[in-house]
């Protein structure tokens, strides 16, 4: 893969970068979603380096915005753990999981059953912050 990476929507330049910081930290949900799959989730950016989405605050390690600014929140399937007392070894497993009327995509290597209550744990590295795009 090249070192400079430019994403580009109908002629317009989204973001310039390293594929690590185009994947890692995307400028919007158009970035977000053509380097791969996305969880994408209207939050409130509470100050710096504290979100909060899904009726719940997290620890991020995103600044620079301004205090109770709406914002999109990135989380990628693979940063998603899910907490369970059964460890499955082997294939990775794509899930489609209700979260408060959002579906999200989770992939992992520990299998659930549908309608089965699972968790997740997200941490501070896990969330990525974008101004939220005008629809």
């Amino acid at each position: 893969m090249s070192d400079t990476v430019v994403v580009m929507n109908k002629g317009n330049i989204q973001q310039i970068g390293s594929p690590q910081d185009i994947y890692n930290e995307p400028r919007n949900a158009f970035v977000a979603k053509f380097i791969g799959d996305s969880n994408i989730v209207d939050g409130i950016m509470e100050k710096d380096f504290l979100v909060s989405f899904g009726g719940q605050e997290f620890a991020c390690v995103d600044r620079g915005f301004k205090p109770r600014e709406p914002v999109q929140v990135v989380i990628r399937p693979e940063d998603v753990d899910i907490v369970r007392e059964v460890i499955f070894k082997g294939v990775h497993f794509e899930m489609h999981v209700d979260v408060e009327g959002k579906e999200w995509l989770i992939h992992s290597t520990q299998a659930s059953q549908p309608g089965e209550l699972i968790g997740m744990n997200i941490g501070p590295d896990e969330i990525h912050i974008m101004s939220r795009e005008e629809v």
